[in-house]
Formats: C-alpha cells, sequence, structure tokens
C-alpha cells in the first residue's frame, strides 16, 4: 500500500492516531536525513501521540542539491515515512512517524524560509549538517545556505522585535551548541554588522548528545518495508532499538516536554557527549579502517570477530575511558559492553564504508583529543596511535589484494598523496598539520603510529591487530 496521508488510516502497522492536520510547526531543522528521521522526529512523534506537543510540529528544510530528492520523497509521501527498528534477535519492528509535517527545498523559496524561521511560532531551529558543516569559512555567501537563512531571519526577529528560537545543534561534535553559537555569530558579523552582539545577548544554544546507529537506507530495506509489512514507501528509515538523546535544557522560548519521552534534560552534556564520542564514534573509526583492510565490508561483521571485538574493548577500556568525566547515571562498564553488541548487531546492516567516509572531519573531533589527552597525562596510546595509522593506510586508496578503495573524504585530494608517499616518508600523512596540528612533534606518538603503519605494510592489518591485542 503507497505511504501518503490518504492511505494512513489503512495502513496496517503502527502509525500516529494523533490528527496530523491540528499540528502546527514549532520545529524546523535543517539536515533531514536518516539520522533526524530516526531520532529527532522519532521523539516528537512520541510526544504527539502521547498529545504533548500539538504546537511542536517539524517541518524540515533542505538547501544542497541531494536535499531535493528528500523534498520529492516526502512531498509525494505528506511527510509520512516509516522507521524500521532491526532487532539483534533477528526481529524488526515497525511504525509510520507523523512528525514531519512540512519540508521546504529552500533554494526554491528562500524568502519564504527565512520567514518561517522569523515567525514567532518557530521556536526551535535544530540542525544536523554534518561534523564539517559549521566551517563558516567555507561556505559561500552568495549560496542558499543554512547560515544565511537563519542569520537573515534572526535579523528580522531583531528588527521585529520577536525572541530568537532556540538552535539546537545534533551534531556528533564535542560541545556541538558552543560550534554552532561561534558559526553563527562569525556569519553574522559578516553579513549583518551588529547582529552578533543580539544573537549572543538573546539566542541559546544548548549543548547536546545524540545516540542512535542509523545506516544509509538500501533497496533492500524498502523491499523489507514492503514486502514484510506492506507499506510502499519510496525513503523508509532503518535503525538499531536504542537510542539516547542527552539535552541542556536551556531554551529561549519554551521547549516540548521531552522528558515525557526519555530524553535526558541536564545542565551540563559534556561528560555525556565525551562518553558518546570517545567510545561510540571513536570506536567505529578503531573498527573500520582495520575491518575494511582485514576484508570486511559490514560493521557486524567486523564486530562479531573476537580479534576486533577485542580491540575496542582494550580501547575503550585503557585509552578511551581514562579521559572521560564522571556520567552521572550511566554504568559504563555496560555501556561500553552494549556498544559492541549494537556494532555486532546483524539486523542494521551498517556498512564499513560509510563509517570510513570523511574521516577528516572525524578523526580530529573524536579520537586525537584522546591522543592528546593521554600524552598529557601519560597514559596509554598505542591503540589510538594504531588507529590513526590503520586510516593513512587506508587513505593510500589501495586495498590489501591490490584493489582500488574509493576514499571519500573533503580532503581526499589532498590526503591520499601524503598517504601514498608515507612507504618513503613514514610520517608524510601526519605532517599535515591542518588536520593533525603538532602531534608529529610528540616522539611517543610518532613511535606508535610508525611502527603500526610498517607492520601493516609489511604483514598486514589482521596480522598487525593479533600483534597489539592478542590472538583471540
Amino acid at each position: 500500500m503507497k505511504l501518503d496521508g490518504s492511505t494512513l488510516p489503512d495502513i496496517p502497522i503502527a502509525k500516529p492516531t494523533y490528527a496530523r492536520g491540528d499540528v502546527s510547526v514549532g520545529i524546523v531543522h535543517f539536515g533531514v536525513g536518516g539520522f533526524h528521521r530516526a531520532h529527532q522526529a522519532m521523539y516528537v512523534d512520541a510526544l504527539l501521540e502521547k498529545g504533548l506537543a500539538a504546537e511542536w510540529g517539524i517541518c524540515g528544510v533542505g538547501v544542497l542539491p541531494g536535499d531535493r530528492k528528500m523534498a520529492d520523497a516526502l512531498g509525494a509521501q505528506d511527510g509520512l515515512y516509516t522507521l524500521l527498528l532491526e532487532k539483534p534477535d533477528g526481529t524488526r519492528d515497525a511504525r509510520v512517524i507523523g512528525s514531519i509535517v512540512d519540508y521546504r527545498y529552500a533554494p526554491d523559496d528562500p524568502e519564504g524560509v527565512v520567514e518561517l524561521l522569523a515567525a514567532p511560532s518557530t521556536r526551535i531551529v535544530s540542525l544536523t549538517i554534518t561534523e564539517g558543516g559549521y566551517e563558516v569559512d567555507k561556505v559561500d555567501a552568495d549560496s542558499v545556505n543554512v547560515f544565511g537563512l537563519i542569520t537573515d531571519a534572526l535579523a528580522l526577529r531583531r528588527d521585529r522585535g520577536v525572541r530568537p528560537p532556540t538552535i539546537v545543534s545534533c551534531d556528533n561534535i564535542e560541545g556541538n551548541g558552543d560550534v554552532a553559537r561561534a558559526a553563527f555569530m562569525c556569519y553574522a558579523d559578516r553579513t549583518h554588522p551588529g547582529l552578533s552582539e543580539w544573537i549572543g545577548a538573546n539566542t541559546r544554544f544548548p549543548n547536546s548528545m545524540v545516540d542512535r546507529i542509523t545506516p544509509v537506507t538500501t533497496p533492500e530495506v524498502i523491499a523489507t518495508v514492503r514486502d514484510e509489512f506492506g507499506v510502499d514507501d519510496a525513503w523508509p528509515v532503518v535503525a538499531e532499538p536504542f537510542t539516547s538523546w542527552v539535552l541542556e535544557d536551556t531554551f529561549t522560548d519554551g521547549r516540548p516536554p521531552f522528558e515525557d519521552v526519555g530524553v535526558l534534560l541536564v545542565d551540563d552534556v559534556t561528560p555525556y557527549e565525551l562518553m558518546k564520542l570517545r567510545l561510540l564514534n571513536a570506536s567505529h573509526q578503531a573498527l573500520c579502517y582495520f575491518g575494511y583492510l582485514a576484508g570486511y565490508r559490514l560493521v557486524h561483521d567486523a564486530a562479531a570477530d573476537p580479534l576486533f571485538a577485542e580491540l575496542l574493548r582494550r580501547y575503550m577500556d585503557s585509552e578511551a575511558t581514562p579521559t572521560l568525566r564522571p556520567v552521572p547515571g550511566i554504568d559504563l562498564p555496560d555501556y561500553k559492553r552494549t556498544l559492541i553488541e549494537r556494532f555486532a548487531n546483524p539486523g542494521v546492516r551498517d556498512t564499513i564504508a560509510r563509517l570510513c567516509y570523511g574521516s577528516s572531519d572525524r578523526i580530529p573531533k573524536w579520537l586525537l583529543p584522546v591522543v592528546r589527552e593521554n600524552l598529557r597525562t601519560g597514559a596509554p596510546i598505542q591503540l589510538s596511535a594504531a588507529v590513526v595509522a590503520s586510516w593513512a593506510r587506508y587513505a593510500e586508496g589501495v586495498d590489501e589484494q591490490g584493489q582500488p578503495i574509493d576514499v571519500q573524504d573533503q580532503l581526499a585530494d589532498e590526503l591520499v598523496p601524503l598517504a601514498r608517499a608515507q612507504r618513503d616518508n613514514p610520517t608524510s600523512f601526519i605532517e599535515n598539520r591542518s588536520v593533525f596540528g603538532d602531534l608529529v612533534d610528540e616522539k611517543r606518538f610518532v613511535d606508535e603510529y610508525v611502527a603500526t603503519l610498517e607492520s601493516l605494510h609489511r604483514v598486514g592489518a589482521r596480522a598487525t591487530l593479533e600483534a597489539l591485542v592478542g590472538k583471540p
């Protein structure tokens, strides 16, 4: 059955029972991809189902050329889509999510999007624009972009005497709210003189920690939703059952009662975000390059390998955990154990290639802070340095069988030649100070890094790992 508003009453799976026509837009979200639809939109849908958020419906906004496909898919389905949860035991749950009640493709009507953002009814603007999306120096001010649209709207609000919305970053960046604040104030200084002072005095940018593994939607996912659940959905989203959202409770103009659907509202999100970034996200990096070089292409296959599971356990226990602060309410040993189980969930079918994507954005934010903290305190760095070396070997663009690797990274043109030069100059890759800073000057790091890189070249990924953590 084709999914849209007219067929919703007959859809044979869990679905909204609330009247979507009574839901008004209170949240405008930039970056409506799989993660947003499996995470924030799911939480709002749960609130709507409880009758608690009728004024907090979501309007999605796309600005990139690739977002037009999402606009078309959601437009044809009246904003509805299926969330498919893959359980470790092989069973599945599915629900139609109804919280996205509007979608705008900004290049088609940028003025309309600015007015939407400037409307007093828009009380939260949220973002999933990727880790590299906050580099405002790389933003073309003449293009339709997130920063231009939002700062134009903030300028209108200031001029009209309307309080600003809360701006909530949901990207995997340490201090994501602080990063967003700095980016918007920088862009405002460039385009609206004097606006940054108003933003700084009036706009809240709460930090948040978001957590749910959400792989790319494949044709197989679409077929599963159609064949097993009877729903013809052009773009469903698949995720693991686990989900977590920790959010600082500081808002400019109210918020939904997120705590009623399991969101943890806190005064300081820092301990939680460090836990997630340095355990989950950095462990993904530990897994993906070694995994690819060892021949794995799916995350669950690598994570189920006892050798790779031991690598993750050792990294988390000996190198990541010592850099963390106390995390109130979290059982860290249980969290770490659960992470490996989550990675090994065969139903999710997350790809190694997805984890390898955009390494130059991810490694510096997730793993290198662990290296630097442990260099400062004298704690171990062997495995963290080995992960960096595995990235450098992967970035050569050729696997252990001589087959090409499609290195997907915004700095690929710069990094791949450096990686290919490292057989003659073992430190060529980490001499890129724009990515690695002064780590090339740290002898303890360089020694560990070069030792692993030499082993990767000499005996390959699996034998290198066995030497690092022992044969399982």
